[in-house]
This record gives structure tokens, sequence and C-alpha cells, in this order.
């Protein structure tokens, strides 16, 4: 019975716990792809909350009404203690903790012994509906929140669960962003939850973790699956953000039977102010062999920042073969980096995470954005807002530096050919395909800035395309009086022309042809593409560049037929996500014109035709 006292009195205590201030072209398509299997049964709707209106299918996503809670009576109910000599069941007795372990246990432990769950007293008017889950609403120019209303929940799976992260275009990257980050409904037949665990874990997969983890914080806690909390876990790790886990844990301690989520569940607890309790877990932890070494000493180093708790850990990587996202987000939040050599094996994802990690320091993040610009995830704003830290960052020195002054000058110089030459010294030196096209996008409004001028012509081509590249499409068509008709800069501003009032001349597109010297005439191919695509040569021409061409513009995949349904059904949103599942891939060379011309078509059927112009001349500037 002592026993039993001091538990209840932990769990009067528990309260108080929680008030403790801190103290400091393969086969892209995945198996199973439109089989005709039965779609799952409907799952039970949410019965909507007490005091709540449940939201319309237009409507806003929650109606709030007045809620008064109202003061505790003074007839206020108190729990009876047991009659005395009533019986207690062995399972109880060997449930109890020993003095020891309550010494140790952290507000979490307390949660798990006592069967309880944190009550956040969210009135019913202020909870969150799980409809419409996203960042971006239609009017901020978000895609269409119902338009999945009459998917088959099976083909949007499989689009988005197919879909590794890696895409080929630029463009695609943004929009497919853009169709996951927007406002929507889960298509009839999936769970919301499943819906946004299926987009949140795409997110990861193409190195976006900053919109992943602003999505699930659109969510209340107590939404919280299983699979959700996995995915929360992989979201808050790779943005380095581990105490932006806490709220999900507190509301789900018990979700997921895992070190790493353990481990976390320590980390929070130290900056809680528990760190003594956490430090001894993770020592258990780490004596026990539950996580590797080097995983459980960067939780350490994390934790040991945190109130009293301050200890010095020493990180080796001398044992260390691979890169995780643990290892990844830990290390760079701690202000540790990684390996050299750790990072170039693990793929570009990581320099992506890179680029938008605040703590990794400007250089780093300039290196890695040489990679993540042209991927997609950093914009032409982002980028030159980050060489512009570097140009007053008393620090920086060497290639960073001299590139940031040669930027200041392309925007400042007074001679356009001044302007000119420092644009292309931002350009010199790139590495690689994946490379030079970041520096144009960080070029992009610079050679905007540049006068349309006969002199320039030699460098029209790389401007045009630097244009392009931020979508500053005004921009780039004001030189088509310098390009000649059939070069490669007329073939960019033929596709990237916002309106055509006639046909594309087909003695240009044969001129095109000829002075190609791209392998496979890629650029030939990709051009006819998007021309068809657009509606820009009639379906006769366009049949006839096919087939000198070989490009098979007319022949049918099940992916092809699954596209052009969506955008026949005006599902703007399954277009979306097929595009992105079309357009996988490490280059431009795992990109055929035949589905470059479908995505194009489709994009453009379904009303998001800038998108469908910037993709085609993105494929032509690229090959």
């Amino acid at each position: 019975m002592k026993a039993l006292h001091l538990l209840a009195g932990a769990a009067l205590a528990l309260t108080s716990a929680w008030a403790v201030a801190q103290e400091a072209p393969e086969s892209i398509l995945p198996p199973g792809f439109n089989d005709p299997t039965p779609a799952p049964p409907p799952a039970p709707a949410n019965a909507p909350a007490s005091g709540a209106s449940a939201p319309s299918g237009g409507g806003p996503r929650t109606v709030a009404v007045p809620v008064v809670q109202g003061a505790p009576g003074r007839g206020a109910a108190v729990q009876a203690l047991p009659p005395a000599g009533a019986p207690i069941g062995e399972d109880v007795l060997a449930r109890l903790p020993s003095l020891d372990e309550l010494a140790r246990m952290t507000p979490e432990d307390f949660q798990d012994v006592l069967g309880l769950k944190p009550n956040f007293d969210v009135p019913p008017g202020s909870r969150r509906a799980m409809t419409r889950i996203g960042l971006i609403d239609e009017e901020e120019g978000g895609l269409p929140a119902t338009s999945l209303s009459g998917q088959n929940a099976r083909l949007v799976r499989v689009a988005l669960a197919g879909n590794r992260g890696g895409l080929v275009s630029r463009w695609g990257h943004i929009l497919l962003r853009r169709a996951l980050a927007s406002r929507l409904d889960a298509p009839p037949n999936m769970a919301p939850q499943e819906f946004l665990a299926l987009r949140v874990a795409l997110l990861l997969r193409m190195g976006e973790p900053d919109a992943a983890r602003a999505i699930l914080q659109d969510i209340d806690p107590g939404n919280i699956t299983p699979d959700l909390a996995a995915v929360a876990l992989r979201t808050y790790t790779e943005a380095g953000d581990f105490t932006g886990l806490c709220p999900v844990i507190t509301a789900n301690s018990r979700a997921l039977d895992d070190p790493q989520w353990q481990a976390s569940k320590a980390i929070c607890s130290a900056f809680r102010g528990n760190g003594s309790a956490a430090m001894s877990q993770l020592d258990r932890s780490l004596s026990r062999g539950e996580m590797p070494r080097i995983d459980l000493l960067l939780a350490q180093r994390y934790a040991g920042a945190a109130g009293r708790s301050r200890r010095a850990v020493t990180i080796e990587w001398d044992n260390v073969d691979e890169l995780t996202p643990w290892r990844f987000g830990l290390a760079t939040a701690v202000g540790l980096q990684p390996p050299e050599k750790l990072m170039s094996e693990a793929g570009p994802r990581y320099m992506y995470l890179t680029a938008l990690a605040p703590a990794a320091g400007l250089q780093r993040r300039a290196a890695a954005a040489d990679r993540a610009a042209a991927a997609g995830v950093l914009s032409s704003q982002a980028m030159v807002d980050l060489y512009s830290q570097i140009y007053t960052d008393p620090d920086s020195s060497g290639v960073w530096s001299e590139r940031a002054e040669a930027l200041r000058d392309a925007y400042l110089l007074a001679d356009p050919g001044a302007r000119l030459s420092a644009i292309q010294k931002v350009w010199d030196g790139a590495s690689g395909e994946k490379e030079k096209y970041s520096r144009q996008v960080l070029t992009a409004f610079a050679a905007a800035r540049l006068p349309q001028s006969a002199d320039l012509a030699d460098s029209a081509v790389p401007l045009i395309a630097s244009m392009l590249t931020a979508g500053l499409d005004g921009n780039a068509m004001r030189w088509a009086g310098v390009v000649d008709a059939g070069s490669e800069g007329w073939g960019l501003l033929a596709l990237a022309a916002p309106s055509r009032s006639s046909a594309v001349d087909s003695g240009s597109v044969d001129k095109f042809i000829s002075n190609d010297e791209s392998a496979e005439r890629r650029k030939s191919g990709f051009l006819v593409a998007g021309l068809a695509g657009l509606g820009r040569i009639d379906e006769g021409t366009a049949s006839g560049y096919s087939a000198d061409l070989d490009l098979k513009l007319g022949e049918a995949t099940r992916w092809t037929t699954a596209i052009d349904g969506a955008a026949r059904s005006r599902d703007v949103v399954t277009v979306a996500f097929l595009v992105g599942l079309g357009m996988q891939g490490s280059g431009w060379d795992r990109m055929s014109p035949r589905f470059l011309y479908h995505v194009v078509s489709a994009l453009r059927e379904v009303g998001l035709e800038a998108e469908a112009r910037m993709i085609a001349a993105e494929a032509v500037a690229r090959a």
C-alpha cells in the first residue's frame, strides 16, 4: 500500500513535472501499376467533435463556435480511495516500479506506467479537422483541394509511394512540391492520415524536410497514427529539429517501439529540465547496444546541451562507414561536419539537406547549393540571399567570396559588357551540368537586367536559359529579335513564349534539327515533343517529325494512359503526381521525348501551361 500511495503521489506530481523550466526511362513504374484490383473499403468517417460543425466540401476546414469552459464548482468530484482491505491483483503489483526506478523516471515514463495520455484540453471549436491538410490554399497558388474527389485511391497511392524522389527536371520538382504542399482532401477510400503520410514521405525523398515539417505541423498531435509518427520522426530528424518533435512524442509516447524514438524521448526530457534522467537513459541504451555507438553519442551531445546536464562528448567518425539522416541531422544540429567521404558517398539528397540547414555554415551551404538549385530545392532568390550573406560575412574568403563579389558586379556595374563578364565569371568553374545549371539559377535576375543587344548575341543562349530557370519568360522574350531563326536560342523562346498567334514555322524547326549537335539529337527530340505538347505544331507535322527522329510520340504505355486520362478529367493534382512519377531519373538522358510530350500536353490541358512551357524549355536547355 505504501508503494501504491507513492505511485499515486507520483501521478499527482505529474503536472508539475511538465512545468520544470529549462535551465539553459529505366522502368519508372512500380510493380502492380494500374492493375485492376478492387479498392479497399472506405474507412469510417470520424465523427465531428462536440461543439464543432463538420466542414463542408467547399467551406472552411472547421467552424469555430464559442466555447466557455466552466470553472470547477464546490461540488467537484473527488476520486475515492479503495476501501481498506480491497484485494490488489498480482499483475498490478508486478507493474509497480521500484523507488530507484521512480527516481529515474521522466514524465513520459510516468505516462507509460500509469497508462495516461496528456490532455491538452483543446476546446472542440479549436480542434483542426483532418481535411484540407497542407500549406498552400488555392487562393495562395495551391492546387484545388477537391481535385481527388473522383480519383481511384490506388492510383494515388502508387503515384506517391512509387516515386523515389529524384526528378530530372527542376521545374518538375517545383510543380510536384507545390502539389504535395497544397491543402488537399484525401481521395475516397483513403484515410487522411495515410494520404498525409504518403505526401510527407515523398517530400523527404525529394530533399524537402522543411516543407514536410510544416505540413505535419498543420495537424493536431492527437491525430497522429503510428505510421505518421514514423514519418514525423524521419522528418524532424532530417530537419535537425529534435526538440520540434517533442509535442508529437508527448502526445504519442507509445506510438513506436524504435530505438531512435526512445532516444528522441530522452532528448525531449533533457530539454524539459530532466537532464540527469535523460542522460542516464541514453547511457543505459549505450551500454545495452540498442543503437550504434555513434548514434547514441550524437544524441548525448545534443541532449547534453540542455540545462545542468551538460557534459563533454567526443565524436569520432573513424569506424563509421555510412551516413544516415539521424547522424547527419544530429551532427549538423550540434555544429559538426560529417566527413567529406561519407557525404560524397551518401547521395545528392544530403547536399539538399545541407543547403537548407542554417547550422551548416555559409560555405558548406554554398557548396551544396551548386546541386540543390538545379534540382529545384532552392529558388533563384534563395541563392542570391545566400551569396549576399557570404558577401557581408567577414570570415568568408576564397572562391566563395570571389563569386559573391562577381554576383554583386553583375547587378551594379554600369557597362553591360562588364556585367556580362561578371555573370560569366559566376558560371566559370562549374564541374558538371548540374553545377552549371545551378549557377544559371543564381544569375537569373542579373541576366534579366541586361539590355538585349546584338553585341551580346554570342551569349544569348545561356542568358536566355538563365532567365528561364526563374520563370522570367517576359524578359527572355525581349531577345527574340537578337537570336537567329532555327538556333538554340530561338528554340528556347519558341517553347517559352507565353502565347503565340500562329504555328511555329517548320522551316525553322528543320534548321534547328540540322544544326543540332547534341547526343542522339536529343535537343531536337525535346523541341518537337514540347512544341507538339503545347499545340504549337499541328498533329500531322508532329507525326512526321516523330517518324523522322524515331520519337514514338503516339505510342501508349500504362503511364501515358493514366496521365492522359487524368488530364481529360481535369484532375490537376493527379496529373502533377503522375508528372513526378514519369520524370524520375538522375539526368535528362533518362527522359524520353515521348514522355515529355505527354507531360507537357497533360499540364497544358489542366491549365498549367506556364509549368508546361518551362519544363519543355528546360529539357532543350539541359539535353
